[in-house]
């Protein structure tokens, strides 16, 4: 794995770090950059671009309008604005915004889906604790063809 400063080297100017170098950062990927792989991260990502592969972080992922990523993703709360493709885990909140869609199986805590947002995948609601209630079926904010099931839930 790169150091934060490698890794300024390869993803350029749009990179943003904040802390003292060991951990707790963040990273920007803006609307011209991407990312082809896996990032293990301790901080938060907000993307901007294009991603493909696997996001995990310690902290918050914001998927920004505009985005597309087609990755797995990991962190304590994720924000979908844009267009993920791929399966969500978040101890805290998942939202989905109004232009955002989601395809992909999520297991989360807390879900928001906006007036205008999609979400289409299997849904598992865990508590904090550990304990779990699961919610399955085709999740939707607004209606899209060829789905069924439950709408999503705040």
């Amino acid at each position: 794995m790169q150091t934060e400063n490698e890794m300024a080297e390869v993803v350029g100017t749009r990179v943003r770090h904040r802390g003292d170098g060991h951990g707790a950062g963040s990273i920007t990927l803006g609307p011209k950059d991407s990312l082809v792989g896996k990032l293990v991260f301790d901080g938060d990502v907000r993307v901007a671009g294009k991603v493909e592969g696997d996001l995990k972080v310690t902290g918050d992922v914001s998927v920004d309008d505009g985005a597309n990523v087609t990755a797995t993703v990991e962190g304590a709360n994720v924000s979908v604005r844009g267009h993920l493709t791929g399966n969500v885990t978040t101890k805290g909140k998942l939202s989905v915004g109004g232009a955002g869609t989601l395809t992909g199986d999520v297991k989360v805590a807390r879900l928001s889906v906006e007036d205008g947002g999609t979400l289409n995948g299997n849904v598992a609601m865990v508590a904090a604790a550990g304990s779990s209630s699961s919610e399955s079926g085709a999740s939707s904010g607004r209606g899209s063809s060829g789905s069924s099931g439950s709408s999503g839930t705040d």
